[in-house]
């Protein structure tokens, strides 16, 4: 087997893991942005912002946007001014209840899982994932760029 056929499975394996987050937010009656936001929350804890939420998990601003909106007009998050433009995120009860009866046991079944692999797979594993990445940025760096209109 070739080296792009073994990255092709590599590749089928990541949108399996894509596809397994999905159907457990599916499962949990959530969007995935809503998994994200919720977990977000868990994470960076109540008070965060869009932007930092944007930024633990690369997704788009719109995306967040939308979901925090859904999830405030279900009467799970109350947001707050924040600094600037932003606006604070924080749990209302409702939102609290879903975060510990779904998200919680979703995350700690991730982490169950994480402790299948030693610390040095996983370093492996982020190792090599950087030098793909770095491989593939600098494999494209000649690529022509759209300008913007």
């Amino acid at each position: 087997m070739d080296n792009y056929a073994l990255f092709q499975e590599y590749l089928k394996i990541d949108h399996q893991i894509d596809e397994f987050y999905h159907a457990l937010a599916q499962g949990q009656g959530l969007s995935d942005s809503a998994l994200w936001v919720l977990w977000s929350l868990a994470e960076l804890g109540e008070g965060c912002t869009q932007t930092d939420i944007c930024r633990q998990f690369f997704l788009t601003k719109q995306t967040i946007h939308s979901s925090v909106r859904k999830l405030e007009r279900d009467g799970l998050l109350d947001l707050r001014p924040g600094g600037g433009r932003e606006v604070s995120l924080f749990l209302t009860e409702r939102g609290r209840e879903l975060l510990r009866g779904k998200v919680l046991p979703t995350m700690e079944a991730e982490r169950a899982a994480a402790q299948g692999l030693t610390e040095a797979e996983w370093r492996e594993m982020i190792r090599l994932s950087r030098k793909w990445l770095s491989l593939f940025q600098n494999a494209a760096a000649g690529l022509p760029k759209n300008p913007k209109p």
